[in-house]
């Protein structure tokens, strides 16, 4: 019953918009989140910010835009992307290779699905991520500039927005590298990322074991992507293999395990973001594909199901938990605020305040109505 799921839907975005946009510095034409709920002065003043989980916001946009079109969502998206642009100060870029690249994906999707022009930020952006590309160490871009940690949060999104943009075979060369590089042979899943010494690339490296549910999401987006574009069947047997271990090893009765606050908060909505992709995406008529579009679509709902009954009603609307298997706690004045220490946001005191943790429940409601319409029999229970 994919019209129940945009019901939900639409109560996710309706709670973020209310409880979160707001006009940047009371600049006419721009609407920016807060980031966190109730809020703080600094937070209102937009002293923080945090470029990334802006780009998730418009992201979201596009979905609601997308599945139902409406002048004043269209208007919507135009403002958070101005916005986005006079926050940042310097322009569309920072010194982030995986901020840039989520910005870039949620620009060329505004431009392919509603027609808005964002052609110059786009190749900004994308610029940026072809010349971060390191052969030197094999492959692979950092994670920002002048590091040397090369990870999949970064490489996943920019392979996505260069197979969106046509860039395929660069594309490629990063999907094979992720899979080549940061695949556990254990268990399936992709690891976090890999560390070379300064000025001494080692193909080895030193890779960093952990193990989370965004780095998954990313490169099943990409290897998607490919599928759908270049008649190459390992990328089709990659999203199988992807989609048979996130279901194993990264849910629990179905359902996308773990969770959390600040940046993390928006790690399993894009997991699910992209779960759904495979769903109405991934190509083939084998039973491998038609497993893995149906059992990717089936993880989407049965944890859209939880998060939904696990939610509190706060005046009406949503508030989504941070752990969808556990009911969601109300955040007050009181306690710790999120914090932005060594590149990484960490969780505030109850991690629903966070919009991070809000944008990702937001985001698995649309993913819960893309996969229902791949499953006429999908529901709400």
């Amino acid at each position: 019953m994919q019209h129940e799921w945009w019901g939900r839907a639409d109560a996710a975005e309706a709670a973020v918009v209310t409880r979160h946009l707001r006009r940047l510095w009371a600049l006419p034409g721009t609407g920016l989140a807060v980031v966190g709920w109730p809020q703080t002065k600094r937070e209102r003043l937009f002293f923080s910010w945090h470029y990334w989980w802006q780009a998730h916001l418009l992201d979201c946009a596009v979905d609601a835009a997308d599945r139902d079109p409406t002048p004043r969502r269209r208007r919507r998206i135009t403002k958070i992307a101005r916005a986005h642009r006079i926050r940042n100060l310097t322009g569309w870029t920072n010194n982030y290779y995986d901020d840039m690249a989520w910005l870039g994906i949620a620009l060329e999707r505004a431009q392919r699905l509603q027609r808005i022009q964002f052609r110059r930020p786009i190749a900004d952006l994308e610029s940026e991520l072809w010349e971060a590309w390191a052969p030197e160490s094999g492959g692979g871009i950092p994670w920002r500039v002048h590091s040397d940690f090369y990870n999949a949060p970064a490489n996943g999104p920019a392979a996505i927005l260069m197979a969106r943009t046509g860039r395929l075979l660069r594309a490629q060369a990063m999907t094979d590298w992720i899979d080549r590089t940061l695949k556990d042979p254990a268990t399936g899943l992709i690891l976090d990322g890999i560390r070379f010494a300064p000025g001494r690339p080692d193909p080895a490296g030193i890779l960093d074991r952990a193990v989370y549910s965004y780095c998954q999401g990313v490169v099943l987006g990409a290897e998607t992507e490919l599928a759908r574009s270049l008649d190459e069947p390992r990328h089709r047997v990659r999203v199988q293999a992807l989609v048979d271990a996130v279901d194993k090893h990264l849910t629990a009765d179905g359902v996308i395990v773990g969770g959390g606050g600040g940046d993390g908060g928006l790690f399993n909505g894009i997991l699910a973001r992209y779960l759904a992709h495979v769903a109405a995406h991934l190509p083939g008529t084998d039973d491998a594909s038609r497993q893995a579009r149906s059992g990717a679509a089936q993880i989407v709902l049965d944890s859209a199901h939880a998060a939904w009954e696990n939610r509190l009603e706060v005046e009406g609307q949503p508030l989504f938990g941070s752990d969808w298997t556990s009911p969601a706690r109300l955040p007050g004045f009181g306690g710790g605020v999120s914090t932005f220490t060594g590149g990484t946001v960490r969780s505030s005191a109850i991690a629903e305040r966070d919009l991070s943790v809000q944008l990702g429940g937001w985001m698995l409601m649309e993913a819960a109505c893309v996969a229902a319409g791949t499953m006429p029999s999908a529901w709400p229970r």
